[in-house]
């Protein structure tokens, strides 16, 4: 797994729980922590800290990566805003993943084992997406899916009715987007 996958993790804890957390957990998982972004590390690094923070958190690995999700996307928004910029929508991102997101990791890592996203027609307030990957972090795309929401304010409903782990022959997603209904803001003046 890619060390910047290592960094995002590291600076999510960090943000919410503290540093002190985050060598807590890798103590817990028996591991040093020294991951550089270029470094190329074992996915089993990945999910001994997931495990430790599921079991210090009393949350299942599932719930972590998800929270995790939704917190790098958040963060990537931070500091990759140009992938953003010309979306006005979590519905307008997530289809260029492949294309735009994904292309541009594999010029700065050419070895990176990277996910696929495919999209299927679906009725017009749904966006199904499948998920294509040999490490079936379903969970964690989940929570990409939910931090791209959070980054463009947007209320979402992901249904993941087929899922590998499950023992069906793929993973899918259905996004639906609700329309927000707008509301005064807390700032304006009567």
């Amino acid at each position: 797994m890619m060390g910047v996958v290592f960094n995002l993790l590291e600076a999510a804890v960090c943000r919410t729980y503290g540093e002190a957390q985050w060598y807590e957990l890798l103590d817990k998982a028996g591991l040093d922590g020294a991951y550089t972004a270029i470094g190329n590390y074992p996915d089993t690094d990945a999910f001994r800290i997931v495990n430790a923070a599921a079991e210090t958190l009393q949350l299942t690995p599932g719930e972590v990566l998800r929270w995790f999700g939704r917190e790098s996307m958040t963060m990537l928004a931070e500091r990759y805003r140009i992938f953003f910029d010309g979306h006005s929508s979590a519905r307008t991102l997530l289809p260029t993943i492949n294309r735009v997101i994904h292309a541009e990791v594999r010029k700065l890592y050419p070895n990176a084992l990277l996910p696929d996203f495919s999209f299927e027609d679906a009725p017009a307030d749904t966006l199904r997406m499948v998920y294509h990957s040999s490490r079936s972090l379903c969970d964690l795309a989940q929570g990409f899916i939910e931090g791209t929401a959070l980054v463009f304010k947007e209320q979402i409903t992901v249904e993941h009715p087929h899922c590998k782990l499950r023992g069906d022959h793929q993973c899918r997603f259905d996004i639906r987007f609700r329309e927000l209904v707008p509301t005064k803001s807390p700032l304006a003046k009567d």
